[in-house]
């Protein structure tokens, strides 16, 4: 049984406040300067993957202390009970083993008494079946074309993690293959992604796991209206249709072919769920190879973490970093810097990955927690960061650590372009770290052709404090391996903060409410029915109704 109780009662927990008290006022500068090797002390390293701890604001005694929280909450334990497929989402009751699904061993993995990996290998196998008749044309639509765009419609995991991968390894498509994705019940989005497609050439995903809920099915319903007024004959739809879900009958129902029904299992959590046949759409784009390599990636990362001490540990240690920043500095905010555009979109699946696993005021005891849980998660692709939100960083109030990713060879070699963005990318780190002192500033101004006068008045905005934290991640090159790599190492992340936290990280109660009220508005608004609402709320259901 695993420790059950606030972080803040273990003993590591006193030592890392003391600690605190001891670095809070040392300058990152006085750190490099006191330890010149730290760059090779603080940095760890899996297959070609990089990960430079180095500019953070801590010390060997910190991350001891940090591994020692780690051990006090029985951190070891706790990831073995999730890959042996122990039911720790405990408030539904059910295992995690997205893992699983990149599991390429021989090894058995029983839940409920059954071995699970020949039904997941069983699943692969029908995708790779699938992909290999998109691909070769032989998967033709109703009028004997080959398809030539595949929409995925869903929402949250069934939409954030497909769409960041596929933009992600957009160097790696398939040429015959377009790819759009429809998640918002706005019908804007589903209105601009259709306006240009042909019904004749167009494949459908719909990736729900009830298959009802509410954004994916009003979608898909919209959708296949759409398809049918040049279709016409609903038989047609079994060729320009398929689902991702576990529920057969309403599928059958909306006109899909039962045989073209992917299945995922209750232990495949909605943001945990690309390596699943949620993954159909990353398939169709890259072509099933590069999906297995993207899953070979992520199980490398599986391996790491399972198996190397928690000192060495990649996941563990950004994790406990985090710790240190959001509970003992107060920070409230993370920021993900990816300075490669390819990857500009995994800022916005890592807000969902995150803060809808460890976004959480109520521990496993189901006390309200008296300590800072998740931080929010936010960021942009470099440089186009660096001209929008960094004079905060630099110059604001508040303490933002920030990650910094970026590979060493770029996709498009054009030029100067991936030097000019490298130098960026290793100038902020340095200049976050080190900052401009008053003296510098003044120095650098005395050169200038100004008075005495307009130096002093402008010295104070020029100084920079600097000591804001950083952690660098690089890779040789963005690869299917490498990205699964990535993304394994940040769920892996994700886990150890809930763990130490004492929060469950697999279930998201916090979305249910809104969805409650919304299903009770809705009927409202379609009916013009009247029920009881607080008046702002009223004020503005009547505005819409008068205005509509």
């Amino acid at each position: 049984m695993l420790k059950n109780y606030s972080p803040t009662q273990a003993k590591a927990w006193q030592k890392l406040e003391k600690h605190y008290k001891e670095i809070a006022p040392k300058h990152l500068r006085e750190l490099f300067a006191q330890e010149p090797q730290r760059f090779e002390k603080f940095s760890l390293q899996l297959d070609d993957m990089l990960f430079d701890l180095s500019k953070n604001r801590i010390t060997e005694e910190t991350l001891s202390l940090l591994t020692e929280l780690a051990e006090e909450m029985e951190l070891p334990a706790a990831i073995e009970s999730m890959f042996q497929g122990e039911p720790i989402n405990a408030t539904e009751g059910r295992a995690v083993l997205h893992t699983a699904l990149r599991n390429f061993s021989d090894e058995s993995l029983e839940v409920d008494g059954e071995n699970i990996l020949p039904e997941v290998r069983e699943v692969q196998q029908q995708m790779k079946t699938f992909c290999q008749k998109l691909h070769s044309g032989e998967w033709t639509g109703y009028t004997g074309k080959p398809i030539n765009h595949v929409v995925n419609i869903g929402i949250g995991g069934s939409d954030l993690g497909p769409q960041m991968i596929c933009e992600a390894l957009k160097s790696y498509k398939k040429e015959n293959i377009e790819i759009s994705f429809i998640s918002n019940v706005d019908g804007t989005d589903a209105a601009e992604t259709l306006r240009h497609l042909n019904p004749e050439t167009t494949l459908f995903i719909i990736a729900s796991k009830t298959f009802t809920t509410k954004e994916t099915i009003t979608n898909a319903n919209t959708a296949r209206e759409w398809f049918l007024k040049k279709a016409e004959d609903k038989e047609h739809v079994k060729k320009h249709f398929v689902a991702l879900s576990t529920n057969v009958e309403a599928v059958v129902e909306f006109g899909i072919a039962s045989e073209n029904i992917f299945r995922f299992w209750d232990w495949v959590g909605g943001r945990f769920s690309l390596w699943s046949a949620i993954g159909l759409s990353i398939a169709c784009a890259l072509g099933y190879d590069r999906f297995e390599e993207l899953l070979k990636g992520a199980e490398a990362m599986d391996k790491h973490f399972r198996q190397a001490p928690l000192r060495q540990n990649i996941p563990a240690q950004l994790a406990l970093l985090s710790i240190w920043y959001t509970n003992f500095f107060g920070c409230q905010t993370h920021a993900v810097l990816p300075y490669d555009q390819y990857l500009r979109l995994l800022p916005d699946y890592l807000q969902q990955l995150m803060m809808e696993s460890n976004g959480k005021s109520t521990d496993r005891n189901g006390k309200t927690v008296t300590y800072e849980t998740q931080p929010v998660v936010w960021g942009a692709a470099g440089t186009n960061s660096q001209h929008s939100f960094f004079q905060l960083i630099h110059q604001g109030t508040v303490l933002i650590p920030s990650d910094f990713i970026a590979p060493a060879i770029s996709q498009n070699p054009l030029g100067q372009h991936h030097a000019l963005l490298l130098s960026n990318f290793f100038a902020q780190t340095e200049a976050l770290m080190k900052g401009k002192t008053e003296e510098e500033v003044r120095e650098e101004l005395s050169k200038k052709n100004m008075s005495s006068e307009e130096l002093e008045q402008l010295v104070p905005h020029k100084v920079f404090e600097g000591n804001k934290p950083s952690t660098s991640i690089m890779f040789k090159q963005l690869s299917p391996y490498t990205l699964g790599n990535l993304v394994a190492m940040y769920e892996h992340k994700t886990f150890v903060q809930g763990v130490i936290w004492n929060v469950y990280s697999f279930d998201q109660w916090g979305v249910e409410l809104g969805k409650q009220l919304a299903g009770t508005i809705e009927g409202e608004l379609l009916q013009d029915k009247q029920a009881s609402h607080d008046s702002s709320t009223a004020g503005l259901i009547d505005y819409y109704r008068n205005n509509r």
